[in-house]
Parts: structure tokens; sequence; C-alpha cells
């Protein structure tokens, strides 16, 4: 090999040299097939975004923000992780006491309100009683002067706690009306929570199916490219060859014009020397002849003038060039007989369109090896198919999705039944409320009746039925105060009861994060309520943290920590997808040998041209015979040297006979002389172009001869080489790169998109939104407020039953009216003067 690169390197160049060494190391360019393409793959995850529910600021904030404070002050007790655990754990062992301990405050909220249920009613009854026999809540009996400041300053605290209990009522009313409100839309996102946990749960197996079957795009991308990869791959091979295919098959044309130049050089010398030969035994007697003449005519004695020194020239009028002594060159041309027999411009110009054709080759030839290597891109890797199956959780999550099913379809009826309760409450709480909104009424009416009879009690045409009739209506406000005592405060506590536990022990530490804290505490939930042993994780997660992680939109791979219980890697491994395409792109062949590069008949020209012995034929027996003259003396010369003496001679016949041989000196000259003159000259460029070329001509022949039968039996294995170890990892790179793209997508999509558990932190936050934001606060201040008209029911009862003494007829008034000061309410009287 080196050795026909050395003969390569004088006649095609130091640039052949080089390619066929890049050939023969096996250089792999992958520039003519370039990178993959990038690809386009549709999302798999699905878009999911629960809306958050806000409350939406208002008057109320600043009652809910009291409720919140005095709940605070009645539940004192940090959050009973022990109590909580032994609830959900243990239930047999949870101990009255504890509760009683952490329910302190309640009890005695309870204690207070059992005290209200039964002294209120009791003494509504002994009040009842005691107004039965009229011993209690008569009227005055004696007109004093105190009597005006007790009725003011009764009046006045009537007033204030009439005032009160109206706000309280009001507020009643408007957060009872709040909590019916909100209750619809509350129990009706419970389903949509419901569903979109089940969703977020069940779509995690169709969106990692989704992402396998996306597998296809690259597939499909690589079939595309099988279709042309016969193509590419003859183009490959035609670029890499061409460094070398070019410059030899540009050597043989190159040769075939020297071939061809030669012959023609050495046809014409052994033409002209066969001519000149012939001219050379024409001209030699003619010259003999014509210098006999001149001598016998120059020696007679009356020759006049420089007779002498034309003489000595007439004796030079000889033939001066030999050409019978050159070396003959027939029996090279014996050699060449028939040479050139091939066309060696369409032979290399059909060599080159057979070189140029080898893509189109390529692609018929590999049409089969193609055909399995979409065969085998069709397949789809192990590892991708079970993506989904092999995903933790997968089975706990099908569980999950049931399960959140069967408490969506089963929680319908109980929310239903939460709705009708709700409405059964809000009825109860709308009676009371009015009951409270009543007795207020009657106060009013009551204190404006009495203070218009108190103010009409000293004008004797005025009856003082207003006063009575007041009274009655403060009496009538406290007969419903004590009748409606009971179920105000069975209906207060119960719901203070439900929604002080909610906030405190729910909304409260939910809020602060102990709910969380108790979660991730281990050994406070039971195995059944265990995330990462439900989900059959290698560690336990942190709710806490999983809950920040979920909020900020993370996937659930982030948040349960997947990679240390799902090697994600080794299903995306698909290392022996690409070498069974490797194996099959080994067999891909491309059979270079319709490229001949040189003809029998050329080669035939080249190898009668080698043995030739052109090279041998010896020229410089040419170039002594072409340098000497055809004449020794110059006939021209000669010519005119005769007229001049023809003029000088004295005698006419003398002169006569130099002039006529002077003309037949010129005739012999231009008939002779010129034509032997014409073919040295033409005689000369053959010999001079043929001993120049004649030596490198040889040298050139046998190495192109040297170098086709090399190329020729070598460019097979370097196709063959170029094919599998260029090409084939070219085309194989370019693929993976495909499939690069997909693993890079897929691990993307798998641990950042796929299954965000932003609908779990949103139904949490939802959650709490809708419990302590929109039920529990609401609901709380409405206990409150009615809890608030409930205890001012009490000096409402002891105001309005004093008062209405004042408002009553005295039965025994002072006999001085003069003093302005005894009269409640005095106004000035105009009276009549006597004259």
């Amino acid at each position: 090999m080196r050795h026909a690169l050395a003969l390569l390197a004088p006649l095609l160049g130091l640039g052949l040299g080089l390619s066929l060494s890049r050939l023969a190391a096996g250089a792999t360019d992958c520039n003519s097939l370039g990178p993959a393409e990038p690809l386009t793959f549709a999302p798999a995850a699905r878009a999911r975004w629960l809306a958050p529910r806000v409350r939406a600021p208002g008057l109320l904030d600043s009652l809910y923000g009291t409720v919140h404070r005095f709940l605070s002050v009645v539940q004192l007790n940090p959050f009973p992780s022990e109590l909580v655990k032994a609830l959900l754990n243990e239930l047999a062992s949870v101990k009255v006491n504890e509760v009683v301990r952490y329910e302190a405050g309640y009890v005695v909220c309870a204690v207070v309100a059992g005290l209200y249920l039964l002294l209120v009613p009791a003494a509504g009854l002994c009040f009842c009683c005691c107004r039965c026999r009229q011993r209690c809540g008569g009227r005055v009996k004696t007109e004093h002067k105190a009597l005006a400041c007790e009725c003011a300053a009764l009046t006045v605290f009537l007033l204030l706690t009439t005032l009160l209990l109206l706000i309280g009522a009001v507020c009643a009313l408007v957060t009872n009306q709040r909590t019916h409100e909100q209750m619809g839309p509350s129990v009706e996102a419970v389903p949509e929570t419901l569903l979109s946990l089940r969703g977020l749960v069940s779509d995690v197996p169709q969106e990692l199916q989704a992402v396998a079957q996306q597998f296809s795009l690259p597939q499909e991308r690589i079939s595309e490219e099988l279709d042309g990869v016969g193509v590419s791959i003859g183009s490959a091979v035609h670029t890499q060859l061409r460094s070398a295919v070019y410059p030899l098959l540009a050597a043989v044309g190159s040769l075939g014009q020297a071939l061809q130049v030669s012959m023609h050089h050495l046809q014409a010398l052994n033409a002209t020397v066969v001519e000149l030969q012939a001219g050379q035994q024409d001209l030699e007697p003619a010259l003999q002849e014509q210098r006999d003449r001149l001598l016998q005519l120059l020696q007679e004695a009356g020759c006049q003038g420089d007779c002498a020194g034309a003489l000595s020239r007439a004796r030079t009028l000889e033939l001066g060039a030999d050409f019978s002594q050159v070396p003959s060159v027939d029996h090279v041309l014996h050699r060449l007989k028939g040479v050139p027999e091939a066309n060696f411009s369409s032979m290399v110009q059909e060599e080159n369109s057979t070189f140029n054709a080898l893509p189109t080759l390529a692609a018929v030839q590999t049409s089969s090896v193609v055909q399995e290597l979409k065969k085998a891109v069709a397949q789809q890797p192990e590892g991708l198919r079970t993506l989904a199956e092999g995903f933790p959780g997968s089975e706990a999550a099908s569980r999950w999705a049931q399960a959140l099913q069967e408490v969506e379809e089963s929680s319908r009826p109980y929310l239903q039944e939460v709705q009708r309760y709700e409405t059964y409450r809000w009825i109860v709480g709308c009676v009371l409320c009015s009951v409270v909104l009543l007795v207020v009424l009657c106060n009013l009416l009551g204190l404006n009746l009495g203070i218009w009879g108190l103010s009409a009690r000293e004008d004797p045409s005025h009856p003082e039925a207003k006063g009575e009739a007041g009274a009655h209506f403060l009496m009538a406000g406290v007969g419903l105060s004590f009748l409606f005592a009971a179920p105000l405060i069975l209906l207060v506590f119960a719901t203070f009861l439900v929604g002080g536990n909610v906030q405190t022990l729910v909304c409260q530490s939910w809020e602060s994060g102990e709910l969380f804290e108790f979660a991730d505490t281990p050994g406070n939930l039971p195995p059944s309520m265990n995330l990462s042993h439900l989900l059959g994780l290698r560690k336990n997660i942190s709710i806490r943290q999983a809950y920040r992680q979920c909020k900020e939109g993370a996937a659930l791979w982030t948040v349960l920590q997947l990679n240390d219980s799902y090697d994600l890697e080794e299903h995306l491994d698909i290392s022996q997808y690409t070498n069974k395409l490797w194996q099959e792109l080994q067999s891909l062949k491309v059979d270079t040998q319709s490229l001949e590069l040189l003809s029998s008949a050329a080669r035939r020209d080249l190898e009668a041209l080698q043995s030739s012995g052109l090279q041998r034929v010896h020229y410089p027996d040419f170039l002594v015979q072409i340098q000497r003259p055809v004449v020794k003396t110059s006939t021209e010369q000669l010519a005119q040297e005769l007229e001049g003496l023809a003029q000088a001679q004295g005698s006419s016949e003398l002169g006569q006979r130099l002039q006529e041989e002077a003309h037949g000196l010129r005739n012999l000259h231009q008939e002779k002389v010129v034509p032997q003159q014409s073919l040295v000259a033409k005689l000369n460029l053959s010999v001079r172009a043929l001993e120049s070329s004649a030596p490198n001509l040889q040298l050139e022949t046998s190495d192109v001869l040297a170098n086709v039968t090399y190329l020729k039996g070598e460019l097979p294995a370097w196709a063959t080489r170029i094919l599998r170890k260029g090409v084939s990892e070219c085309f194989l790179a370019r693929e993976m790169g495909y499939f690069s793209q997909y693993v890079a997508w897929v691990r993307e999509e798998v641990t950042q998109r796929i299954a965000t558990c932003q609908p779990l932190s949103g139904a949490l936050d939802n959650s709490r939104v809708i419990l302590c934001d929109m039920m529990a606060d609401p609901w709380n201040a409405f206990w409150f407020c009615l809890a608030w008209c409930t205890f001012f029911l009490i000096p409402s009862i002891i105001f309005a039953v004093k008062t209405s003494k004042y408002f009553r007829p005295i039965r025994k008034r002072l006999s001085s009216t003069s003093s302005e000061e005894t009269q409640l309410f005095h106004i000035p009287r105009v009276t009549s003067l006597k004259l």
C-alpha cells in the first residue's frame, strides 16, 4: 500500500496521496448527514389547576377576629398530640379525664350554659307564679321625690340593653344567613375537590402511557430518514472516495491525451524522416550537377570579379544533413499498431458518470436491508412498554382513584343531608333571632308608650292607659325572654361546642402548621393513613414539605422522592434497542464492481505504450542531423553572389551564363531546399516533443496502471470500511440524537411535569378556606352573637320588670304638686290670670 502511495505521489500530487491515506485510516466525516433535527413532543401532562377559594374581606372580619380571641381564651391548651394519636390508633385507650382536661374551657362554658338553662327558666316560672298572685312586677304604690331619677336610670339601662340586643340580633341574623349561603357552595365544592384529586391520581398511568406512546415520534422520523439512507450512504461513500477517484480518472484522461499526442508525433516523425530521405535522394544529384556547372564556369580565364570566393562556396554546394543516419522507429510503431484503441475521453466521462451514480446505486443495493432496519425501528423497547406498569404507586393509584370515586358517590347523600339539616338550623336560627327581635320590639314599644304615658300623667284629661300599655309590652318581652331562654341557650351551646372545637382543634392548628407536624411525626398516624406505606416508598416523606412543594407546582416525582424507589434510567435504557440497530446497520453493503476506472481497451493501449520502447529511441541522433543545414552553403546567397558577378563580367556571354546559373540555383532552392527545410522543422518539433515526454510518459503509464490496479482492488474494502466505521456510525449517531431527545424529554416530563400535585395543595387550601373561613367563621360568629343576645336577655328582663312598675298608675300621689322636681318629665302648662 505504501508502495502504491509512493507511486501515486509523483503523478497525482500530494492531494491524492493524502486522500488515500485518509481512506486507509478509515476517516469519519459526518458533515454529509448532519446532526439530528429537533423534535417537537406533545405535552403528556394534563393541565390541572384547582382554582383557589378566597373569602372576600368584609365588615364581619372584625367580628370573626373577636370570636377567635374569645375562643383562644376558652381553649388555652396546646394541640393535643397524644390525645389525637390515641384516638387514631387505639380508641379504647383514650381516657375521659384527658379529654375533660383538654376541654376544660368548654366544660366551664357547659357549666355556665347548664346554670343558665336551669336558673333562667326556673326564675321565669317563679316570676310567672308571682305575677299570677300579683306579688311582683306590680306598680309604684307611693310617689316620692326620687321617683323620676329611678325611672330615668332604669329607662336608660333598658334602652342600652335593648340596643345591645338589637345589635346582637342583627349580627346573628346576618351571620346565620351568611352561614346558610356559604353552606351550599361549600358542600358542592366537596365533589369537585374529590374529582380533582381522583383525576390527579388516576391520570398518572395514562400520562405515562402517553409518554411511552410518543416514542413513535423518533421512530417515524428515523423511518422517514431510512427511506433516503441508501442515497445518503452512497453520497457519503462518494464523498469519501471522490478525493481518490477523481484525480485518478483525471490522470487517466490526461495520460490518454498524452498517448494520443505522442502517437501523433511518433507517426509524424516517421513520415517526415521518410520524406526527408526521399527529398534528400532527389536533392543530392541536382546539387552535384549544379556544382559541376558552377565550378567549370567560375574557373574560366575571362571571369572577372571575386570569382575565387564564389568558386570556394560553389565547391561546398552539397548536402549538409544526412537523414539516412537517423535511428529507425519502425519497431516502436509496430508495437503501437492500433494504439489508441480506446477513446480515453469518453471512457473517463463514462467512469465519472458511473461513480457519480453511486448514491442511486447504493439506494437500490441497500433497499432490502433498509426494510429490515424499519422493522427493527418499529419495535418498542421493553423499558418503555413497562414505564407505566413499574411506576411506584400504580396499584395504589388505582385503589385510591376507586376509593375517591366511592367516597365521592357515597358523600353526595350525606352532603344532601348536611344541607337539609343546615336548612333546619337556619330556620331555627331565624326563629330565635326573630324572637330576640320581638323582645327588642316589645322593649322599644314599651319604652315609647311608657314615656308617653309619663309625660301625660299630669294632665287630668288624659287617662293613664298609655303607660299601662307600655308596661304590658315590657312584660310581654319578659315573657318571651323566659319562654325562649332554654332553646336559645341550647342552640348556642350546641353550635358553640361544634364550631369552637373546629376552630381551636382543626383550623388553628392547621393554620399554625401543627397538624403537619403531627402527621410528620413517626407513629402518630396509623399504617392505613401513612402515605409512604400506602405508596410503597422506601422512606417516609414530610407532609409539610410535600405540601410546600405541591404549592410551588412540583410534580409527584419530586414530592414523593421517587428516585429512591423507581429507577427511571433503567426504563429509559435503550442500549439493547440501539445495539440491534447497529447490528442491522453492519449488514449494509455497497458494490463498487461496476466502477472499472480503466476499460480493457484503454488498459491494452497503456500496456502497449509501456512495452513499446518509446523512451529507448535515441533522439539526439535526430537532433544532430536537424541541427545541420540541408545544404552546406546557402543556395540563396550563392545565387545572389552569382548575379553580382554576372553584371561585373566584360563578356556578355559569360555574364549571361552566370545569370542563368543563378536563376537555376534559385529554382533549386525553391523547389528542393525549402521543402526539405520545412520537413526538418517539422521533424524537429516531433523529436523535441518525444524527447521531453517519452521518459515521463512511460513512468506515468506504469504509475497509472499500478494505481488503477491497486484502487480497483481496494475500493470494495474502502467502501465497506467507510460504510461500517464511518457512515453507519454517523447515521447511528444521528438517530441516537432523536432517541436522546426523546429520553431527555421523558426524563423532564416524568420528573417535572407529569402528575403535578398543585390540585392536592389547592384542595387542602380550599378545604381550609371552606371549613374555616367560609363555614366555621360565620358559624362561630352566629353562636357568638346569639349568645350575646341570650345573656343580655337577663339584664333586659331585670330592667324591663323594674321599669314597667313606673309606667303603671301610682296608687297614692303626693298632695303638693308645686314642685316640678317631683313630676317626671314635667311639661310647663299655660294658666289663665284672674283679674
